[in-house]
């Protein structure tokens, strides 16, 4: 036998054994309880999903899967745990394209999307603007009209620079060659105080905030920041519908594990976070969270990460989005 076939043998029987091993340890995923870090504050929409799912994840290997709320520089602090432990699938984080891309642009370091693997979507949560209820705003066209025909005099509000509003308005104003008197706020709680009481004109925000307000007649919302009409909002229009350009405003949650995790493992975490999604339980919860439930492959959530970033990354390239 020459030496190249020897070598090439020996070589042909290490990626087997390799390959046998991988197959069998992610069969036997998880051994051990999981841990599910959650990079936000107890109580908030990611919080809250994280549970819910974690629970369904839970009966399915028949392990725990412990959440663990590790809040800070808009959840860079709990991301940067995950890459500090084992790529083996046993710790896990919630978190969305934001946290990855956004918090670590405005905070000027690199996006640490390429330091992730994902694992698949869970939810998307709409992005709608809302008005107050005596608004001399009737619809959107109404005060888009506005404030073009008198650049930055109509003012729009948001949670916060570089939050998922915040980035929406930046793409708003891009896309329909407009000018807002843009107004931040730290956090949603405050702008929908001013919006209400009509100390600003209108307010970026999620649904989940916003429509407890619009059921009890104190705002309106006039248009929803994504493709689809909300269940919840049936009558209220969408970009295109208005005639402007469409695009996916809301903010989708995902599970994220560190990049080398074996993609069996990955498998298997999908598989299960799949079936948690489906739980008839789980999903009516977060439907009344203002929620749409979004399961996929992780390649499909790999796809939309990609067209994320290439949205976002033209605002950065633009200098509409840099670090503060």
């Amino acid at each position: 036998m020459t030496s190249k076939r020897r070598t090439f043998l020996a070589g042909l029987a290490a990626t087997t054994t390799t390959l046998t091993g991988a197959r069998t340890w992610a069969q036997s995923f998880p051994s051990k309880p999981v841990r599910f870090i959650v990079p936000f504050a107890a109580g908030g929409n990611a919080d809250v999903t994280a549970r819910l799912v974690g629970e369904g994840m839970s009966r399915k290997f028949g392990q725990l899967v412990v959440v663990d709320n590790r809040p800070g520089a808009g959840g860079v602090v709990g991301q940067e745990l995950v890459l500090q432990a084992p790529a083996d699938g046993y710790t896990m984080v919630i978190s969305a394209f934001g946290p990855l891309y956004v918090s670590p642009l405005m905070a000027g370091r690199p996006s640490m999307i390429p330091s992730f693997a994902p694992v698949g979507m869970l939810s998307t949560v709409p992005m709608i603007v809302v008005v107050p209820a005596t608004s001399r705003f009737a619809d959107w066209p109404a005060l888009l009209a506005a404030a073009k025909a008198k650049p930055g005099t109509i003012s729009l509000g948001h949670a916060g620079n570089g939050t998922p509003n915040h980035i929406d308005i930046l793409r708003l104003q891009e896309n329909e060659k407009v000018s807002f008197s843009v107004v931040p706020y730290r956090g949603s709680g405050v702008g929908l105080n001013d919006v209400l009481a009509s100390q600003i004109d209108a307010y970026v925000d999620q649904l989940t905030s916003s429509l407890p307000h619009i059921q009890s007649g104190k705002l309106r919302a006039i248009v929803v920041i994504g493709e689809k009409r909300i269940p919840e909002l049936p009558n209220v229009p969408t970009l295109a519908e208005t005639g402007c350009t469409p695009f996916d405003g809301g903010t989708t949650l995902g599970i994220f594990v560190r990049t080398g995790t074996p993609q069996p493992v990955i498998a298997a975490l999908n598989a299960a976070m799949v079936t948690a999604l489906d739980d008839a339980t789980v999903k009516q919860r977060l439907v009344e969270l203002g929620a749409s439930v979004r399961p996929s492959t992780p390649e499909a959530f790999a796809a939309a990460l990609k067209i994320e970033e290439a949205g976002i990354g033209d605002l950065a390239k633009k200098g509409l989005l840099k670090p503060e």
